[in-house]
């Protein structure tokens, strides 16, 4: 048995040992064989345990040998994007139990580079202290059958899925044992969270963005059965996420009037779920624990939205404009709470009851500016 300052450890299990020892040796060999000290050299090492494959690339920061968490917590750290909120990914490594933390990426090339805003090796220093820190970079959906990656998923306390595109995460995901590791990872009471592209596929129901163009609120009022708004509805099955869709970047990107949407369409197609939404802004995260109760975390820069529609739209047809009475937006600030068990909000920041006739919303001061925008910055990424 291992002691450190975050927790008691289990015994290493030995195929994982194994595949590191392995790995040790082989480094062992190359390091022997290397010239002296001061002598020439056609290219530096990589760093100990770094690789890049094929499909996937692979970066480590600490030890995955070491044993894993004797205990760990449920949490839900639901990041909006556009910036570090310090205290949630805190969270995730707490309820770890400073155990192994798993990064998962997905980009379509070699583009990724690990030095840039390392989050492996934050999570070893400002958020933990934890025993490692795994990144995995997807580049291909064959990536998601690698017995590395999946023992690497299945030995982690704490899974961390960073921004992107979420197509790509659906694409090498699905149907594959990176969804089924996922989905045990959350069943088994271990904390998860996302940020961007990772906290859009969190909920039950998740737009993927699967033509690669981010979805406008104007076009989907417009048509919100525009070809562009994709939604997913059997991916991950997160506790407190089940009737539940998310949306991200939200107030700066202007995104309320597609979350309406969403919601909409979701509600139509599956009208026993009673689907609802929640907005999160960016440089905030939105913390929920095992007891369904969710509140911003410290250094939250925004707000987190809920948006309610009390009853189905009026016009819900291919190629018009939405018409919708009745819609019930909660903001929520640092005294806030949401019980996603039953979606009551205590202590609300704001509440408005909204509504949008032909694709056009009120004229209420808080929600307008966010339903939609005319121009879209050309850096925004």
């Amino acid at each position: 048995m291992l002691q450190s300052t975050a927790g008691t450890f289990l015994n290493c299990r030995p195929q994982r040992c194994y595949f590191f020892a392995v790995l040790g040796a082989i480094a062992a060999v190359i390091a022997a064989s290397a010239p002296c000290a001061g002598a020439p050299s056609a290219s530096a090492p990589a760093a100990p345990g770094n690789y890049r494959d094929k499909n996937f690339d692979y970066f480590v920061a600490g030890d995955p040998t070491l044993p894993r968490a004797a205990h760990t917590e449920f949490t839900l750290a639901l990041m909006g994007g556009g910036g570090i909120v310090d205290a949630a990914y805190a969270s995730i490594s707490s309820h770890a139990r400073g155990g192994h933390i798993v990064i998962l990426r997905a980009v379509s090339d070699d583009s990724f580079d690990p030095e840039d805003g390392d989050l492996g090796k934050t999570f070893m220093t400002t958020w933990g202290p934890v025993a490692s820190a795994e990144t995995i970079v997807f580049h291909q959906r064959e990536a998601s059958f690698d017995p590395r990656v999946i023992a690497a998923l299945h030995s982690a306390d704490g899974i961390f899925l960073a921004g992107g595109d979420q197509g790509n995460y659906i694409r090498y995901w699905k149907g594959t044992p990176v969804q089924d590791a996922l989905n045990a990872h959350v069943l088994a009471g271990r904390p998860i969270g996302g940020s961007s592209a990772g906290l859009a596929i969190l909920g039950h129901y998740s737009y993927t963005c699967m033509d690669g163009e981010s979805m406008e609120s104007k076009t989907a009022l417009a048509d919100p059965y525009h070809s562009g708004v994709t939604i997913e509805n059997d991916f991950l099955h997160l506790r407190g996420l089940e009737s539940v869709i998310t949306d991200t970047h939200f107030s700066k990107r202007s995104r309320l009037g597609r979350l309406i949407v969403f919601i909409e369409r979701i509600n139509q197609d599956h009208p026993g779920d009673g689907v609802f939404g929640i907005g999160v802004d960016e440089k905030t995260a939105l913390l929920v624990g095992a007891d369904g109760i969710g509140r911003l975390a410290a250094g939250s820069a925004g707000s987190a939205w809920v948006v309610m529609p009390q009853r189905p739209a009026t016009t819900l047809i291919k190629g018009r404009p939405l018409t919708l009475e009745d819609i019930r937006i909660v903001r929520m600030d640092q005294a806030s709470s949401i019980d996603l068990r039953n979606r009551k909000v205590s202590h609300p920041a704001a509440e408005v009851v909204d509504s949008i006739k032909r694709g056009t919303p009120g004229r209420d001061a808080l929600t307008t500016p966010m339903m939609m925008r005319s121009v879209v910055p050309p850096d925004e990424s």
